[in-house]
């Protein structure tokens, strides 16, 4: 295949829908050890990361006393390395083996966070040390997740991609869910910083699922590569020069925007302005936590009832008509309703995103899966940094209130995007391109 364009896909093909029972009952993948050893080891990994955060947040405030401009930039640290090394390491995990990227980076991730209660139990630790481990954790998480989304297709069967993606979408909702809770009952028992060793912990756990992976990967030759710039560029013109993937981006930066802008402001808006206690708001987040589970486990028959196309835009154009009902919160409706609203919404952020990356994995070359997710993650998740700034910016200027507003006239237009796309026009997105 060759990336210099991008013609569309044959239009006779479509997207595979869910796989059928192939023996394995109602387990489904569980019954596949492969598969169950790649979603333990990135669910643990996805824990440790969840946990880790929260748990590096703490150091910074108890600890080290950190002003909220330090905080800032500690949480800005983490995803900064998507706009710095996102596209090069799409490039680089094309060249190497997935499994062993993954590898490496739990053991970089175990030692980065393995480094904070070392240098707090000798008195050395720094606020300097505690952004240099997000940045640099960030960097690892960077090729994890490009390398455990290309690898998935050569864990699976084609077919089998839709139950996957939802199984290990379900894996990130629960440490979601679990991970803040799990980091402050560690951080009560134990001591801020040692509670980060459950992170180096869990990323070990996660070394050695991965490691007793089975999968057969063809790198290409050293002798096929070509320079790095090439590489990359190839990556991009793919996914630009492609309506299907330029779309599916384009929406992922506003909804990433707006999501993280409307994130940056929701515990001011619920405590100051709703007036909730910390407990309340602890059981609105959980309420939001569990839709993101829901929309892992209904993905699949959204999919196989509406098609892949249908059944992305009603997951993705629910969102912003639900959001809107936020800010009503604690004024004309009850905060419950608020809280169910917005917990529905993150269930069909969840599912899109479960139908999207699937059609991602089937769609695009195997020899360019790490260039093409590392080139739509840098667009999606490079606006979550910007997000966060411009939601704290406008909701000191503003309010929360008007803020949650605001975003979600963003998240309006993302789907208005996404309906004006070639995505309405077909039952299901379409099959594997063929250039």
């Amino acid at each position: 295949m060759t990336a210099t364009s991008a013609p569309a896909a044959a239009p006779e093909q479509t997207a595979p829908a869910p796989a059928p029972d192939r023996g394995r009952g109602r387990w489904g993948l569980w019954a596949e050890p492969r598969f169950r050893r790649l979603w333990l080891g990135e669910t643990t990994s996805g824990l440790g990361t969840a946990v880790g955060h929260v748990s590096l947040s703490l150091v910074a405030v108890v600890l080290l006393d950190a002003s909220p401009l330090m905080m800032g930039v500690i949480t800005a640290a983490a995803w900064l390395p998507w706009l710095l090394i996102g596209l090069p390491a799409g490039a680089w995990v094309d060249r190497w083996r997935r499994r062993r990227v993954m590898l490496v980076c739990d053991v970089a991730l175990a030692l980065l966070f393995g480094s904070v209660p070392v240098a707090a139990w000798f008195g050395v630790l720094t606020v300097t040390q505690v952004v240099l481990v997000a940045l640099l954790s960030g960097a690892a998480k960077v090729f994890f997740t490009t390398a455990y989304g290309a690898l998935l297709p050569s864990v699976v069967e084609a077919p089998d991609l839709m139950e996957a993606n939802g199984k290990l979408r379900g894996g990130e909702s629960a440490v979601d869910v679990a991970g803040p809770g799990v980091a402050g009952l560690v951080a009560q028992a134990f001591g801020a910083a040692t509670g980060l060793l459950l992170d180096s912990v869990s990323y070990l756990v996660s070394l050695f699922c991965l490691s007793r992976l089975e999968v057969r990967e063809e790198p290409p030759a050293p002798a096929a590569r070509r320079a790095l710039g090439r590489e990359i560029a190839e990556g991009v013109r793919f996914v630009v020069g492609d309506r299907y993937l330029r779309t599916l981006a384009c929406f992922s930066m506003l909804a990433n925007l707006a999501l993280n802008g409307i994130q940056a402001v929701q515990t001011v808006f619920l405590v100051r302005e709703v007036g909730l206690s910390p407990g309340a708001v602890g059981a609105v987040f959980a309420v939001v936590s569990v839709g993101g589970l829901a929309g892992a486990a209904v993905a699949a028959r959204i999919a196989r009832r509406l098609g892949t196309a249908h059944g992305l835009l009603a997951c993705m154009l629910t969102v912003a008509p639900l959001i809107f009902l936020l800010p009503f919160s604690g004024r004309q409706l009850p905060v419950a309703v608020g809280a169910l609203a917005w917990g529905v919404a993150v269930c069909g952020v969840v599912a899109g995103n479960v139908i999207s990356g699937t059609f991602s994995q089937t769609y695009c070359p195997p020899a360019l899966l790490g260039r093409v997710r590392a080139s739509t993650s840098t667009i999606g998740y490079g606006a979550i940094p910007v997000g966060a700034l411009l939601g704290g910016f406008l909701g000191d200027a503003l309010g929360a209130r008007p803020t949650i507003w605001i975003m979600a006239g963003v998240l309006l237009a993302a789907g208005l995007l996404l309906l004006a796309s070639p995505v309405r026009t077909a039952r299901d997105l379409p099959g594997p391109r063929r250039d």
